[in-house]
């Protein structure tokens, strides 16, 4: 699974403006009902459900929230780099800066798992994460994302 097969340019949010957990959430939602014409109050309340289970703040200023969705047909990622960090109740207590929104379909068992620990391993490269926190345009982010999962490819 490779993050490309995931996002897109146009899945790729440059400077999100958000104060809070809550709001970024809302607003991945409107985005990514755009992108799956899925109902964005579905997306929003399949990721607070999974915020309730327990943080999708992994650390390091990252969050990866996620949820599966019925009526989804395939795995779908976006990524947002915020313009101001914000609580997310994070498991290291500090505020995320980067989120990888991550849906799939009810059916995706195995894919899905996948994706999670592809995403979380690109995102555990202090190098990546430094270089997506100095851009401020989606293309060249959306270029750091895909030409890291190339070169890391095993």
């Amino acid at each position: 699974m490779e993050i490309a097969e995931l996002i897109t340019t146009e899945s790729v949010v440059a400077n999100l403006r958000a104060t809070s957990k809550k709001q970024a959430l809302q607003d991945l939602s409107r985005r990514a009902a755009d992108i799956t014409g899925l109902h964005e109050r579905a997306i929003f309340d399949v990721l607070m459900e999974r915020e309730r289970l327990g943080t999708t703040g992994v650390g390091n200023g990252i969050a990866i929230p996620h949820g599966k969705l019925p009526n989804l047909a395939t795995l779908h990622g976006l990524f947002a780099r915020l313009e101001n960090a914000v609580d997310f109740q994070s498991v290291d207590e500090q505020p995320v800066d980067l989120i990888f929104l991550l849906l799939a379909p009810e059916t995706a068992g195995a894919d899905h798992l996948k994706a999670l620990a592809r995403v979380s391993r690109l995102l555990r490269d202090k190098m990546v994460c430094e270089k997506l926190r100095g851009t401020s345009d989606a293309e060249a982010l959306y270029a750091l994302l895909t030409e890291s999962t190339t070169n890391q490819a095993a």
